[in-house]
């Protein structure tokens, strides 16, 4: 493993995706530190709503070897740093299927879990993965979770069911790891897998492009006016370079009713503070997560009010649509329920759900030649071009996953 300069931003930003109940927010846990589900309906009732986020450094230990993610290891020895990655921890429930295409437009690759107890695959584990592909997300990891509660030969048979069911997949390559996330055990093999993921390279050079999964008020109830703190956004800078001082646009921006129509309004704000987890930025570079605190009065980035947005220089980003061409590729079924359904072509005036980087939205399809569809959208988009979109369909009150398509500008 070659040794790397620890930078102050996380180097990769990993997915953590897969079933409901499998055991990613525990995985998380166990490779951080953090739990991701603060939300107070989540801590209810057990699930990840909203996308959680936790980062963490990889260490090697000068004792034992073992990688760990503690400044001291278990053994007693000490650790010198080798990676620092953030984590994105997605929903796996089936209505939360628009949350989870967010977080995928904002990872470098997927940690797909599996736990071993329950029948293999679970509808969701297929739908994640086809999830994955919509989005462009080529590099997936899995692991083989709950081992603790099944006998060695079941576990082996599902490794191998596993093995067969990726294999015309875009996980067809993946190191699938034994683990046991509740009692923390084989953890070092998984931190071993992402230490030897390669870095994507990345365009520092374009005019940047920050995608927003989560905006937030980080003020505490009773926070005096000359004491508030601007509105966050969280998300990732997918390129270009970011630096504290920099006047910054957001669009689509702010939802405004005027004689019962929407219009979108451009926000304009500047850059007060720039963090990757603890440590604070003079200058972002396009990797793993970040925190940008803006000037922004905290109301209008509370509740993830500006999630889905993409923020850029001041006069840099292009104009919003409501009108979009896209060259599709649909599946040929449905893999997010339990029976097998197939998936008719698209038709003209049906609606169809859009996941755009971070952004939802409602497109009705206004025309159809070939494999290229025009669509009316509800909510307007940014275009970029080549932008990878994720469709999905309405099938008795769920919208699931049927293709993708590829932004015609």
């Amino acid at each position: 493993m070659e040794q790397e300069q620890i930078s102050k931003q996380p180097l990769l930003n990993i997915g953590l995706v897969g079933h409901i109940d499998h055991g990613k927010t525990t995985l998380l846990f166990q490779l951080t530190g953090a739990w991701a589900d603060t939300h107070s309906e989540e801590l209810k009732r057990g699930i990840t709503i909203k996308l959680g986020y936790a980062d963490a450094i990889i260490r090697k230990c000068d004792k034992c070897n073992k990688l760990t993610t503690k400044a001291k290891c278990d053994c007693g020895g000490t650790s010198k740093e080798i990676r620092y990655i953030s984590f994105v921890d997605a929903p796996g429930h089936e209505m939360l299927m628009a949350t989870m295409l967010g977080g995928a437009a904002v990872i470098d690759a997927a940690l797909l879990v599996i736990a071993a107890n329950e029948p293999f695959p679970q509808p969701q584990t297929k739908e994640h993965l086809l999830a994955l592909e919509a989005k462009g997300v080529k590099h997936v990891i899995i692991a083989q979770n709950k081992l603790d509660l099944v006998s060695k030969e079941h576990a082996l048979k599902q490794y191998e069911d596993i093995k067969n069911f990726v294999k015309n997949t875009i996980a067809h390559d993946a190191i699938i790891v034994p683990i046991c996330a509740q009692q923390n055990i084989n953890i070092d093999a998984i931190l071993k897998v992402i230490t030897e993921l390669k870095i994507p390279e990345r365009d520092v050079s374009s005019k940047p492009l920050f995608l927003v999964a989560r905006s937030f008020d980080i003020n505490r109830p009773g926070t005096t006016p000359r004491q508030l703190l601007g509105g966050v956004l969280g998300g990732t800078l997918k390129k270009g370079k970011l630096h504290v001082g920099d006047e910054i646009e957001i669009k689509p921006g702010l939802a405004v009713k005027k004689h019962e129509k929407t219009e979108y309004k451009t926000i304009i704000t500047k850059i007060l503070e720039i963090r990757a987890g603890a440590n604070k930025l003079q200058e972002a570079l396009p990797s793993g997560s970040l925190a940008i605190q803006t000037s922004l009065d905290p109301f209008l980035t509370k509740a993830d009010s500006l999630s889905g947005c993409v923020v850029g220089l001041k006069g840099t980003l292009p104009e919003i649509v409501y009108k979009i061409k896209i060259k599709t590729n649909i599946f040929k079924e449905i893999v997010g329920s339990q029976e097998q359904l197939k998936i008719e072509p698209l038709k003209v005036n049906e609606y169809i759900m859009l996941s755009v980087n971070t952004t939802i939205t409602v497109g009705l399809v206004t025309k159809i030649k070939g494999d290229e569809v025009e669509m009316a959208l509800k909510i307007p988009i940014v275009p970029f071009a080549k932008d990878r979109i994720g469709l999905a369909r309405n099938y008795q009150g769920h919208w699931r996953l049927i293709g993708w398509g590829d932004l015609i500008i």
